[in-house]
């Protein structure tokens, strides 16, 4: 379960504010990145809260709503989005740092250091930390992971509408069983990434 280490150790260095940053959404066939910072600040925040904090892919959906609503009350937060033709003309790892600055740019405050889920930072105007299975282990990346999800979640449900069949507001645009069938009878759309294996393999079979 995540708690406040890494945050404190940060405070101790001698930074003020501190945000914590993830991304949802490197994976799937379709849609953006999008990632999410998220700045706490534990005077305010209700300890019930902070126990429902975790790596949002260990939580129910329910439970993943319910944090995000709390946590949309009571802490700030900014969201960067990294569009599907960013994603394909710089690639996922570029494209998700991409939405990562634009995360923290869209944040109502500033911010001195930057705890980030992963092994890797995107290089930010301010102190970085990167912190494998961070979402885990600290309690800002562990919001940012849950304001990350259910916010790409709810894309995927748009776009589920604009393109049917493919079952995004199921599947999120992972390649599950459900997502290949569609492929297979309804083709790629525009919200696919064109450089990921799978869709890059059925444009070729398209135009051979």
């Amino acid at each position: 379960m995540p708690d406040s280490q890494f945050e404190q150790s940060a405070r101790d260095a001698g930074y003020e504010r501190i945000c914590g940053i993830d991304e949802a959404g490197r994976g799937p066939w379709a849609g953006p990145v999008i990632a999410a910072a998220a700045v706490i600040d534990f005077k305010r925040v209700s300890p019930h809260l902070l126990s429902q904090l975790d790596d949002s892919k260990k939580l129910t959906g329910d439970r993943r709503l319910a944090a995000f609503q709390a946590l949309s009350d009571q802490i700030q937060f900014g969201l960067g989005t990294a569009s599907v033709a960013e994603i394909d003309e710089i690639n996922i790892l570029q494209a998700t740092f991409l939405a990562m600055r634009r995360a923290v740019a869209a944040l109502p405050v500033g911010v001195d250091m930057a705890l980030i889920d992963g092994n890797k930072c995107p290089g930010l105007d301010c102190a970085e930390r990167a912190i494998v299975r961070g979402d885990g282990l600290s309690y800002s990346i562990a919001a940012a992971s849950i304001i990350a999800k259910v916010s790409r979640d709810r894309v995927m449900a748009d776009l589920a509408r604009r393109y049917p069949g493919y079952g995004w507001e199921r599947n999120a645009g992972y390649g599950t069983p459900e997502h290949q069938r569609a492929l297979g009878r309804l083709g790629v759309t525009p919200a696919h990434r064109k450089t990921y294996a799978p869709i890059r393999k059925i444009l070729g079979q398209m135009t051979s």
